[in-house]
């Protein structure tokens, strides 16, 4: 189950690029800031807890995402973009993660780890005084 977001919960603001771009950097208001308030949404409360929980810059306290496009000279292609970064967000945290299980160590790899050691030590061990 794909979860699409409303449009109608998504604010653009359009702001000026930052960056090379001669005048039209400077004459056209061409990037756009995409802002999306994740308690206020119609998303499920799953979704919602696992997007409040990401450690993303992009996430204010209030727990508004703000979104920055600024790749196109195009407002309508930033706005477009803004919106796909946004999905790819929420897809990505769709799906809960699966549960970590605790396994225990093999004895053939605790027997490799061993020997490991020994080797480093005999390695070390030659480094010192001879013993007469």
């Amino acid at each position: 189950m794909a979860i699409t977001i409303d449009p109608d919960e998504v604010t653009f603001s359009a702001i000026r690029a930052q960056g090379a771009g001669g005048q039209n950097v400077n004459k056209v208001s061409s990037a756009v800031h995409l802002r999306f308030d994740i308690p206020a949404s119609s998303l499920p409360p799953d979704v919602k807890a696992r997007l409040l929980a990401l450690n993303d810059q992009r996430l204010t306290r209030d727990g508004v995402l703000v979104i920055k496009a600024q790749t196109s000279r195009s407002q309508e292609t930033n706005r477009a973009e803004a919106l796909q970064r946004l999905q790819e967000l929420v897809d990505s945290v769709e799906t809960p993660p699966r549960p970590r299980r605790a396994t225990k160590p093999t004895h053939g790899s605790k027997q490799r780890r061993l020997a490991g050691k020994a080797r480093r030590g005999e390695v070390k061990a030659l480094r010192g005084k001879p013993v007469e």
